[in-house]
């Protein structure tokens, strides 16, 4: 770890506020959607064997769980000097700064920064797929459950896509044993567990919450996504798109003595939620307003939960704004160019693997509290930041 000093230095130096660098996430199934501002060359630059590059995590201390992913893969760092060769660990400013960085309710709390957000970027919609709910999680030690927030945000969606539908859990006429049928020929024939699941077209510039234990398939938009600190899964659909998955995506995370056990596996989900009636009414998340003034709107984009939030920034042309937010967050700008706290922003036309950017920030509690100072430069553009946040962040509740 990196002297403390150094570290207390480098977020004193900002004001409060970290610059950080890119985290790419490759993963060996489906197909790129190539909306994540990656140079067309650069899809596979983490090895043809790992697959395209999916994803851009943020604000992360976590390891992503894709089979042969290096030491750090998945876990965000800061840029301390403009120069990528040294930059440090995310997670190093977070153990030595605690409760200075992230404020003392998370560390209270968690002990350490709880979250991540994400971009997901895929061509077809996902496989059905499960996080194991809490009780789940909390049979088999050692794993978190995986609370996750879905906003579709204009700007990184050019192009919707494939099919932008997502399915979640099941029809509320069907049964447990239905489900358990179509995965007892997992390794047999194509289940089309879907056929039992129902399915919503995605709306841009809306979302939804997805708690741990419901069964969902991702539909093809680019997808904004605060979730808390975990990458478990199992894979419950076996065919996808054309490809086979095997039973060891079904049983993931499952003791070995009940791999093959089909009650233990569904015993992951929360049957309720996944067969309530009133999904849509409970988990689709419309933007709410949570404060505006002369020059900006800012809205909630992820609430409604014990986990995530996320708030949508518009600053106008030619503005200068200071806005407090009362919470440590982790920030993207997806929109225009201007200045954020001491530092420039902008949103990227095109980036090279490996390259810096200047729109991905870590804002400190006190500075949040404080307030960041933030400018657009543009005389026509609007500067759009799309901001994450731990559970402290005072969400409202749905409705």
């Amino acid at each position: 770890m990196a002297d403390v000093n150094f570290l207390r230095k480098v977020l004193n130096d900002g004001d409060g506020v970290l610059r950080m660098v890119p985290t790419w996430v490759p993963r060996p199934f489906n197909r790129p959607g190539r909306r994540l501002r990656l140079h067309p060359d650069d899809y596979y630059a983490m090895g043809m064997n790992r697959g395209a590059i999916v994803e851009r995590w943020f604000s992360s201390i976590t390891h992503v769980e894709t089979p042969g992913a290096g030491p750090y893969e998945g876990m965000s760092f800061v840029n301390v000097d403009d120069d990528p060769s040294h930059s440090v660990l995310f997670k190093d400013f977070v153990d030595a700064l605690g409760e200075e960085l992230i404020g003392p309710e998370l560390m209270r709390r968690f002990g350490t920064w709880p979250m991540y957000s994400k971009f997901y970027d895929y061509m077809q919609p996902l496989f059905h797929h499960i996080h194991h709910d809490e009780k789940a999680c909390a049979r088999y030690g050692g794993v978190k459950p995986k609370h996750e927030h879905y906003y579709f945000p204009r700007q990184y969606n050019p192009h919707l896509g494939e099919m932008p539908i997502t399915y979640f859990g099941f029809d509320p006429s069907v049964t447990r044993e239905e489900v358990k049928e179509r995965l007892k020929n997992f390794t047999v024939k194509d289940g089309r567990i879907t056929e039992l699941s129902r399915a919503f077209r995605m709306e841009l510039g809306t979302g939804w919450y997805t708690p741990a234990g419901v069964v969902h398939a991702p539909g093809s938009l680019c997808t904004y996504e605060p979730q808390w600190n975990s990458d478990v899964m199992a894979i419950w659909e076996n065919v996808v798109n054309g490809e086979v998955f095997g039973y060891d995506a079904l049983s993931g995370y499952i003791p070995e003595e009940d791999v093959y056990d089909l009650d233990v596996i569904l015993d992951t989900a929360n049957w309720e939620l996944n067969t309530c009636p009133d999904y849509r009414e409970r988990f689709f998340r419309p933007p709410l307003p949570e404060s505006s003034g002369k020059g900006y709107v800012q809205n909630w984009i992820a609430y409604g939960n014990h986990y995530v939030g996320a708030k949508e920034l518009t600053i106008d042309p030619g503005a200068e704004v200071v806005i407090r937010d009362g919470a440590a967050y982790g920030c993207v700008v997806v929109q225009g160019h201007g200045r954020f706290g001491a530092f420039s922003c902008e949103s990227p036309t095109m980036i090279r693997y490996g390259q810096l950017t200047a729109d991905e920030f870590f804002v400190s509690h006190a500075a949040s509290c404080v307030g960041v100072t933030i400018r657009n430069d543009s005389a026509y553009e609007p500067l759009v930041i799309l901001k994450h946040f731990g559970p402290d962040c005072g969400m409202p509740k749905k409705g």
